[in-house]
C-alpha cells in the first residue's frame, strides 16, 4: 500500500534506565538454581531465550523459567550460562502461554552456482574467531560493497545467513557478506560482549576481531573501501552499532535490528537494565578530533519484551546527535502483514542520515527474515533489504582507513 507521510520537528528523548537489583538478583537466583539442578542431574541444555507469538524460533528452555515474570524471562534467558539441566515437564503440566511454538528449520546454506560460501578464521592477540564469506557467483575481481553481518545469540554465521536471506540478497546485487562467529569460550551463548568496557574500545577485544575480519576480507579480495558496512541482529546489532562508533573510518553506515547504542552498558547488571528501559543516547568520545556521524538504519518491533525499542531510540540519537534537524515520519503495512512507521532524519542539506523503522506488533526477531533460520519475523517488511537498499545510499565519505 502507499505509505501515508507527515513531517514534523525531531525532538530528542533521553529515557533513564531504572536500577538494575531486582533483575540481577532475579538472575543470580536462576543461574543458582540451574547449577544446583545440573549438579544433582548431571544433563546438560542448550539455553534459548523466551517464545514471541508469530515468530519462527527455538523451543523453550528448562521447565523452571516458567516461575520468572514474563517480563523479565527473555533477559534472564538469554544470559544463562552453559550446562543447565533440561527437566522434562511432569505429566499433565504445561507450560504457559506463549510457548511451545515450532522450532526452528535446518541453519543449513547452499550457495547457487558459481557462488562459494567459505569458512575462514582469523586470529590476532585478542583471540580468535571464525567466520563465513558468501562470495556472489557475479563477482569477478572488479570492486564490490562488502556487509559483516553480526548474529545474535546463540545464533552461528550460517544459522543468521538463513534466517536474514542477507546471501540471496547480495548475490543479486554483487556483494561480498561476511559473518564473524562468536565462540561458546567467549561467551556461553555465544552472545557478542557488548556490555564488557573491554569490548567497546577500538583497537582490542572483540572491536579488534570484527575490524580484523573486514580487513582481511579487504585484502584477500577486490572491495570498494567506500561501501563497507556492518549489521547486527541483538546483541550483534549492539556490536554493530559499537563498531559504528570505533571505527567511523572503516564502515560507510551502520544497520542494528533489536539492538542498543554503543556504550549502553558497563557489565551485567546494567546490560539488563537498558535491555528492559534504554540507556538514554551515549556521547561518543574521541579525544578532541571531531567525531564523524556514521549513517545508520534501525529496526525494532515494537513488541520486544527481550530489548525494549527504546534501545531503537538511543541508537538513532547517538547516530545523528545534532546532524538530523527535520523528521518525516511515513506509515506503511506488508500486504498480509504487519503494519510500520519509518522515520527518515535528514540533516541541514536535506541529506537522510538516519531511518528508524518501528515495526507494529513485532518481538525480537530479525523482521522480513526467513523460517529457516532462529528469531525471525515473516510478516515484517524485509529488513534485509531495506538495509541494502540503504547502505547503497549511503557510500563512505572518504577511503577507509
Amino acid at each position: 500500500m502507499k505509505a501515508k507521510t507527515m513531517t514534523k520537528t525531531t525532538s530528542a528523548r533521553m529515557p533513564n534506565a531504572p536500577h538494575a537489583g531486582q533483575l540481577a538478583a532475579a538472575l543470580a537466583a536462576m543461574k543458582h538454581l540451574g547449577q544446583s539442578q545440573a549438579a544433582a542431574a548431571g544433563s546438560t541444555l542448550r539455553a534459548q531465550p523466551a517464545s514471541l507469538e508469530g515468530v519462527a524460533e527455538t523451543p523453550p528452555g528448562p521447565d523452571w523459567l516458567r516461575f520468572v515474570p514474563t517480563t523479565v524471562r527473555g533477559l534472564v534467558q538469554s544470559h544463562l550460562p552453559a550446562g543447565l539441566p533440561d527437566f522434562a515437564m511432569p505429566a499433565g503440566v504445561t507450560l504457559p502461554s506463549g510457548f511451545g511454538l515450532p522450532s526452528r528449520g535446518s541453519s543449513d546454506v547452499v550457495a547457487p552456482d558459481g557462488a562459494q560460501f567459505l569458512s575462514r578464521t582469523f586470529s590476532n592477540p585478542a583471540g580468535v574467531r571464525p567466520y563465513k564469506l558468501y562470495v556472489p557467483s557475479g563477482y569477478t575481481g572488479q570492486p564490490v560493497p562488502l556487509i559483516v553481518m553480526l548474529h545474535g545469540c546463540t545464533q552461528s554465521p550460517d544459522d543468521f545467513a538463513a534466517g536474514t536471506g542477507m546471501n540471496a540478497a547480495a548475490e543479486e546485487q554483487t556483494c561480498l557478506v561476511a559473518y564473524p562467529g562468536q565462540t561458546s569460550s567467549a561467551h556461553a551463548q555465544k552472545c557478542w560482549n557488548w556490555y564488557s568496557e573491554d569490548d567497546q574500545q577500538r583497537g582490542s577485544g572483540e572491536p579488534s576481531l570484527i575490524a580484523g575480519i573486514t580487513r582481511q576480507v579487504m585484502q584477500d579480495y577486490a572491495v570498494d573501501p567506500r561501501r563497507v558496512y556492518v549489521a547486527g541482529l541483538s546483541a550483534g546489532g549492539a556490536a554493530a552499532a559499537i563498531m559504528g562508533g570505533t571505527y567511523p573510518d572503516l564502515y560507510a553506515a551502520i544497520g542494528v535490528h533489536s539492538g542498543l547504542a554503543c556504550g549502553a552498558a558497563r557489565d551485567l547488571p546494567s546490560a539488563m537494565a537498558a535491555m528492559r528501559s534504554g540507556s538514554g543516547a551515549v556521547a561518543l568520545q574521541h579525544g578532541s578530533a571531531p567525531r564523524r556521524l556514521v549513517p545508520s538504519i534501525v529496526f525494532h518491533g515494537d513488541r520486544d519484551t527481550t530489548v525494549s525499542p527504546r534501545n531503537g531510540d538511543d541508537v538513532v540519537e547517538q547516530s545523528v546527535q545534532r546532524a538530523a534537524v527535520r523528521s518525516q515520519v511515513q506509515t506503511g503495512q506488508v500486504p498480509g502483514g504487519r503494519a510500520y512507521s519509518r522515520t527518515i532524519r535528514s540533516d541541514t542539506a536535506g541529506r537522510p542520515v538516519s531511518e528508524q523503522w518501528l515495526v507494529h506488533g513485532a518481538g525480537h526477531a530479525w523482521s522480513g527474515g526467513k523460517a529457516a533460520g532462529s528469531y525471525t519475523d515473516p510478516q515484517g517488511p524485509d529488513a534485509t533489504r531495506e538495509m541494502l537498499r540503504f547502505f547503497q545510499e549511503h557510500p563512505h565519505p572518504g577511503p577507509a582507513a
